[in-house]
């Protein structure tokens, strides 16, 4: 069973890759969605990060506002390196079970680590090749403001804090270029998927 592990800057398009991906028939694991579930309202991560970050972070429901969280943790490295002491060692041991329950049943499909800060969070050594997805940093930033209605300055402040794309490289087995169109990116998705399928045939 091989483990792909899929990174890329945030706004660089790497949930388009991991969107065809699942299409092609790749199995998950989104590490996004991970991080969301064990900050929940009830959960040991939940009271750890209201007790040091206070209730102003919360939803009315009680849920961490994560944009506000965003914000303040991306603004002030300390307290970003907190909450990561906090959420990171909880995202790894999910993802690590999840691998381990399909090598359990026998699976032999490929799984795709989905990470945006998987080389930061040094889970290289639990996939067999990384696939990283490059975008321009302009195009990020754009990205950002539209997506998550950022400014400019928040905008910055995620992008800074993550690992340069030079660094990325270096560890990357395949860089994914998603500087053109849509097609451009999906052929180039689809050829290194097609090189999975005949390695398990």
């Amino acid at each position: 069973m091989k483990v792909i592990g899929l990174t890329g800057g945030i706004a660089s398009g790497k949930s388009t890759v991991s969107g065809m991906l699942r299409e092609l028939g790749a199995y998950i694991i989104d590490a996004d969605l991970i991080s969301r579930d064990i900050i929940l309202r009830g959960t040991g991560a939940w009271d750890e990060i209201v007790e040091y970050f206070g209730e102003g972070i919360l939803l009315p429901n009680g849920e961490i506002d994560r944009k506000r969280l965003g914000n303040i943790v991306f603004a002030d490295r300390q307290k970003l390196q907190k909450l990561n002491s906090i959420t990171h060692p909880r995202i790894i041991k999910r993802i690590k079970e999840i691998i381990e329950e399909e090598r359990a049943e026998g699976k032999e499909r490929a799984i795709v680590l989905d990470a945006a800060i998987l080389i930061e969070m040094g889970m290289q050594s639990m996939v067999d090749e990384i696939w990283l997805v490059s975008a321009d940093k302009d195009i990020q930033i754009r990205r950002l403001m539209e997506r998550d209605r950022l400014s400019y300055q928040n905008a910055i402040n995620r992008i800074r804090v993550q690992m340069p794309l030079s660094e990325k490289i270096k560890y990357a087995d395949y860089v994914i270029d998603n500087s053109k169109d849509m097609g451009y990116i999906k052929e180039q998705v689809s050829k290194l998927w097609e090189r999975v399928i005949e390695e398990h045939n």
